[in-house]
């Protein structure tokens, strides 16, 4: 008889350490083949289907479409064809982690899959094993009693307890790793991790936010792993009680409660860090677009619909203009000196992966073009469509999801002049690109009708000052009012 398999949620590279299950494309029963989707699961970055690693029958789905689920927690249990159906503990073991390795399946989902073939994998090092994790200090005994367990108990106990540790994060943060003694020393104490924020670099916990958490007054965690799941007529029930409650504040009903999870989540967050740790300012230009619209009208009576739209010749002014002033096209990092101190660089970079704001159903998201500066304004438009259809999709990988170095935000098809954007963290500037209409504008000394827009440019002050934010956005500016002159130079 062979033992029920249990696929554990896989990491789904890019540092993400949890995703928000939102369908089931099996059920329970059903017989199912290796690389069959089983899922889909919405991760802060995209949707994306996870393929089983096993053939045979589903004895089990440990979660139901809503839930947000830790990489490493049990996903499925499959039942190989003439295996035994009793149900396996879920329990978290090196056997059942990747164990798709062994397949040979040849499927790959953004951060894992397996190598392909039917042959096994020869391995150039030992397996990491959930048993070879540095056991966990406990207590004297003295300072709080322990109920008895067996050592197997004591073993799972403590290797699914570690994995959750080692997969904590921190808010704001996708991946932040945490160091085994902050974790022991927070785990000893009884201090939540995952509700900690750090002081360390990119949101790192550090020993002193845990000795902060120790010392500061104990607020009892709401246990909700801990509770059973609801039944969809209970669901409902509740959430008829939540919408007929009455807000303290303001006196109002209540009409809804939205869990603020996936894209939105991370865009909250991103943009609260924005705030808080970059001291911005904003300088913003109107520009005489009527020459670019000319230029394009041009192109289009001879090229047709291959013609580059409009956001994708500023995109090019915009690559050229960081050449000239590349200190808008970089990042400040903090790191770690002597202890107690911490030491801020600018990183600077050989190349633009521009991004841009594309607004879909599921929130705001900023593809990028990678090395947007070697590429021309109809290489460009390619792959701004291209990207803008499949983060709509919700199929864009993590990857054009991010590594954006300076971003392009079109709000004009909103129908607005300006807006003071927020950085896209951590990057150090973003350009705002407002609606083209119909201005009074002066031309050689008489009052025209001319096709206006404005650049909002708004900029990390840490990196570069006045000065250097108003020249590349004047360079913008006067190489959309002559195109004509800017191009020929590109």
């Amino acid at each position: 008889m062979t033992d029920t398999k249990v696929f554990l949620l896989p990491d789904l590279g890019e540092g993400l350490t949890e995703a928000e299950l939102v369908n089931w494309l099996v059920s329970v029963g059903d017989e199912i083949r290796v690389d069959q989707p089983i899922a889909e699961v919405e991760t802060a970055k995209s949707i994306v289907e996870v393929p089983s690693p096993y053939a045979g029958t589903v004895a089990e789905l440990h979660s139901e479409p809503g839930q947000t689920l830790d990489v490493g927690r049990p996903l499925i249990s499959v039942t190989p064809i003439g295996g035994s159906m009793a149900k396996q503990p879920a329990e978290v073991t090196a056997e059942t982690y990747r164990e798709e390795e062994k397949a040979g399946s040849g499927n790959v989902l953004i951060g894992y899959g397996t190598p392909g073939g039917t042959t096994a994998v020869r391995r150039t090092r030992p397996r990491r094993t959930l048993a070879m994790v540095e056991p966990v200090e406990t207590r004297p005994a003295e300072s709080k009693p322990i109920e008895a367990k067996s050592p197997a108990e004591q073993k799972l106990t403590s290797s699914a307890d570690d994995l959750l540790l080692t997969r904590t994060r921190a808010p704001g943060k996708l991946g932040a790793v945490i160091s085994p003694l902050v974790r022991r020393m927070a785990k000893e104490r009884g201090v939540d991790l995952r509700h900690l924020q750090g002081s360390g670099e990119s949101g790192l916990i550090m020993r002193r936010d845990v000795e902060a958490a120790i010392k500061a007054p104990v607020v009892e965690p709401v246990d909700t792993e801990a509770s059973p799941v609801v039944e969809p007529a209970e669901t409902k029930a509740s959430t008829a009680a939540a919408t007929s409650a009455t807000d303290p504040r303001t006196g109002l009903g209540i009409a809804s409660r939205i869990p603020v999870r996936g894209v939105r989540k991370t865009v909250a967050a991103n943009m609260s860090r924005s705030r808080t740790e970059i001291p911005e300012a904003t300088v913003w230009v109107d520009v005489d677009a009527t020459a670019l619209l000319e230029m394009r009208a041009e192109l289009k009576k001879k090229d047709g619909h291959s013609t580059p739209g409009l956001l994708a010749f500023i995109a090019r002014f915009v690559t050229a203009g960081l050449k000239k002033y590349p200190e808008l096209n970089t990042r400040i990092v903090t790191t770690q000196g002597k202890p107690g101190e911490e030491q801020q660089e600018i990183v600077a970079f050989d190349g633009v992966n521009l991004g841009f704001a594309a607004q879909t159903d599921r929130g705001l998201v900023v593809p990028s073009v990678r090395n947007a500066d070697k590429l021309s304004a109809r290489e460009i438009d390619a792959e701004i469509k291209r990207l803008t259809g499949v983060a709509r999709a919700g199929k864009a990988t993590p990857a054009e999801l991010g590594g954006g170095t300076f971003t392009l935000n079109n709000y004009g098809v909103f129908g607005v002049d300006g807006s003071a954007a927020i950085i896209n963290y951590p990057e150090a500037a973003i350009l705002g690109v407002g609606r083209v209409i119909d201005k009074p504008w002066v031309v050689n000394g008489e009052l025209t009708v001319r096709k206006v827009t404005e650049l909002t440019l708004t900029f990390d002050h840490r990196v570069c000052d006045g000065g250097t934010a108003g020249g590349f956005l004047r360079y913008v500016a006067d190489a959309i009012e002559n195109p004509g002159r800017v191009v020929a130079d590109l």
